[in-house]
């Protein structure tokens, strides 16, 4: 284990905190609430929104666009909305949220303060696949589902108020949606729309959706109002050098906090869940250590990530046991997503895990990458919520001036195959011409035009094909497997594609144990399941077990799998095959061989077809770029195949393919004739 010890600076201080005494030192959604035990109404007026009430609804009467910044915990996702019901707002209040578990909570939050039910007439949510609404006051919803209401009504008509959450995610949908709704204002004058963030650089929103065209600002018709928080000041430290590792420095900074005799938890920020549960694993060595040792210093780890389950996520907000001190290793969802208790000192590694496209391979990698000044702005934010803290970031001053001031958005790293599908199925013709806040690259868009064509989505005028461009954008999915399920009645295995595509649709079904042992049985009981055919086959073997087991949970826990991420499946793919239903797609299955259901896979991931090369390395047929077999995927451990397509990219040490299926070369031929030639292939 390296004994590398980092040194912190203070900026215009020489002194390194660690070489002195001491004396005072994610796809989350849920903020802690140390008012609990109080009553609903006190609890209303406690939140940092209840004195700006009054301010919100003048603005919301005088301008027709309100740019909102408040604190994750401030109340506006919550108390906004019943703000303007309240003030007798007429028709529909709608909230965009970008996480489906973020719009059901909210919604359950909302109907339990104004004392109703969530099937009501006063709240209600939407999201995919899941609806609890019959057209309430208040209806919360994922982005998604606002996109395919504009499809029917483009105007918004049934809404008064829209509010878009959480708009310092800059997700793909919350881009396109800003654009959309720019239009929309400029058509409907009475229609109010709020942006809600908790950190962002406002001025360019006021200004997108300011349509005033004079240079009077008396004539604006967009505001920004900030809620002011409960921020304590916190002092910043850097290091002196840079660290050749930032997990272990994050441990040794995590060892040297908790020796000192300062009181206070920790939140370490890391990029991804195979780091965090690194760190967790060797902070657990470190604090067995200590409690065998001495009775002090000692220490309670906790790991945060996206992908938790949700009785693991709610340890982070419980009180520790008297004499312990808590350590929180978390990925950037808790930045902003997740107020936790407690916090006094933050460890910053200074950088964070994102999807960038690349148009050569046409997938999403996973990259690593330095954080923005906004982020880690925002992670310093979390040591300061109770009181003063220090916030210990794993590179130089240096390095931090030179940061991005703002992370890029999500439509200019993206694929957007269905971003242009979207929005061609509204209608928009020149996407080139479509104001989006910030533009997308134009090889993106070229690149998304270019798989939708090979799709048969559009046609050589870039117009939707007739019915199935049509059909595929009435799917809230990816058009790749929106092909592949509208394709599936050709190649007669419609149930096992639903089955396949709906078992993507969550992030995974395998319960990952910690501990070394655990993790060893998990994986035994996996090969149960396994095929030489590839994951997304082994996937078809899970479901097809676990319904066999009439949806048991010991089967699952047995198997080490999620019990509710297979519920989940089931309920998708219910949605799924009653939408495959309108739209005609006969019901069959395929009896002997997986070669047609294969087959109909390569309809919608051709693109995504690799092949093993003579240095032993898989590479792309378009692009040429090499492509190693994930470490999770079946394939993995047995003789590699010559042809594979993969559902994703994940790029971390090396480019890792993830749920890969095996394929022969002649299919490419046969079904992608558009795309890929023999001279190509030989």
């Amino acid at each position: 284990m390296s004994t590398f010890k980092p040194k912190f600076m203070k900026p215009s201080e020489t002194l390194s905190f660690l070489d002195r005494e001491s004396s005072s030192l994610e796809q989350t959604n849920f903020v802690y609430n140390k008012h609990i035990s109080q009553s609903i109404q006190t609890q209303r007026q406690s939140l940092p929104i209840f004195n700006n009430r009054n301010h919100i609804l003048y603005l919301l009467e005088k301008f027709q666009t309100v740019v909102l910044i408040g604190e994750t915990g401030c109340g506006k996702s919550t108390q906004l909305p019943q703000y303007l019901i309240e003030a007798k707002w007429p028709t529909q209040v709608g909230i965009c949220e970008p996480r489906r578990v973020a719009a059901m909570s909210l919604a359950n939050r909302v109907a339990d303060e104004m004392g109703t039910l969530v099937q009501g007439d006063l709240v209600g949510y939407s999201v995919m696949f899941d609806s609890c609404t019959v057209r309430p006051k208040i209806k919360y919803m994922t982005e998604g589902i606002l996109l395919r209401e504009m499809m029917s009504d483009p105007l918004l008509k049934s809404y008064s108020v829209i509010i878009i959450d959480e708009v310092h995610e800059r997700s793909l949908y919350t881009d396109i949606l800003m654009g959309l709704m720019k239009k929309i204002i400029r058509k409907r004058p009475e229609l109010r729309l709020v942006i809600a963030s908790a950190t962002l650089n406002a001025d360019i929103l006021k200004n997108f959706f300011n349509n005033n065209l004079t240079n009077d600002p008396k004539n604006d018709t967009s505001v920004i109002i900030t809620i002011e928080g409960r921020q304590f000041p916190v002092d910043v430290f850097y290091v002196a050098e840079p660290v050749p590792c930032y997990i272990q420095a994050s441990i040794d900074a995590v060892l040297k906090i908790n020796s000192s005799s300062e009181r206070g938890d920790i939140l370490v920020f890391l990029t991804g869940q195979e780091e965090v549960l690194q760190a967790v694993r060797l902070l657990m060595e470190h604090s067995n250590d200590i409690e065998k040792k001495q009775k002090k210093n000692k220490m309670t780890v906790l790991a945060l990530y996206g992908s938790l389950p949700y009785n693991e996520q709610l340890k982070v907000f419980k009180n520790v046991e008297k004499g312990y001190r808590k350590v929180v290793v978390a990925t950037n969802v808790a930045e902003t997503s997740v107020t936790i208790p407690g916090i006094v000192f933050v460890v910053d590694c200074g950088f964070v895990k994102l999807k960038w496209y690349n148009i050569e391979t046409h997938t999403d990698s996973l990259i690593v990458m330095p954080i923005s000044k906004s982020s880690a702005n925002q992670r310093a934010g979390r040591a300061g919520r109770l009181g003063s803290g220090k916030v210990f970031r794993l590179y130089t001053e240096e390095f931090a001036k030179k940061l991005a001031n703002d992370t890029p958005p999500e439509i200019v790293r993206s694929n957007l195959t269905y971003v242009v599908l979207q929005l061609k199925a509204m209608g928009i013709d020149n996407i080139l011409k479509f104001k989006f806040v910030n533009c997308p690259p134009i090889e993106n868009l070229r690149s998304a035009c270019e798989i939708l064509f090979a799709l048969n989505a559009i046609d050589i005028n870039c117009e939707l094909t007739n019915p199935l461009g049509f059909n595929m954008a009435e799917f809230a999915l990816n058009p790749l497997y929106t092909k592949i399920l509208l394709s599936s009645s050709e190649f007669r295995c419609s149930q096992e594609i639903l089955t396949i595509i709906s078992m993507l649709q969550v992030e995974t079904v395998f319960s990952k144990p910690t501990t070394g042992m655990g993790s060893i049985k998990a994986r035994i009981q996996k090969r149960l399941f396994e095929v030489e055919e590839g994951d997304l086959i082994t996937y078809l073997n899970i479901y097809n077990g676990f319904i066999q087991s009439e949806m048991s949970q010991g089967f699952c826990h047995k198997n080490y799998i999620n019990y509710k991420c297979m519920k989940r499946v089931v309920q998708i793919r219910e949605r799924l095959e009653k939408m495959l239903r309108s739209y005609g797609v006969t019901m069959t299955s395929a009896i002997d061989s997986t070669d047609s259901i294969r087959k109909c896979l390569v309809t919608g991931l051709f693109p995504n077809a690799a092949y093993l090369h003579s240095s032993n390395v898989y590479k792309t047929v378009r692009g040429d770029i090499d492509l190693y077999v994930h470490p999770d995927s079946v394939l993995y451990t047995i003789t590699q195949p010559q042809w594979v397509i993969f559902c994703d990219v994940v790029h971390s040490t090396k480019l890792y393919m993830r749920d890969l299926t095996v394929i022969k070369d002649e299919w490419l031929l046969e079904l992608a004739p558009h795309f890929y030639h023999k001279t190509k292939l030989e």
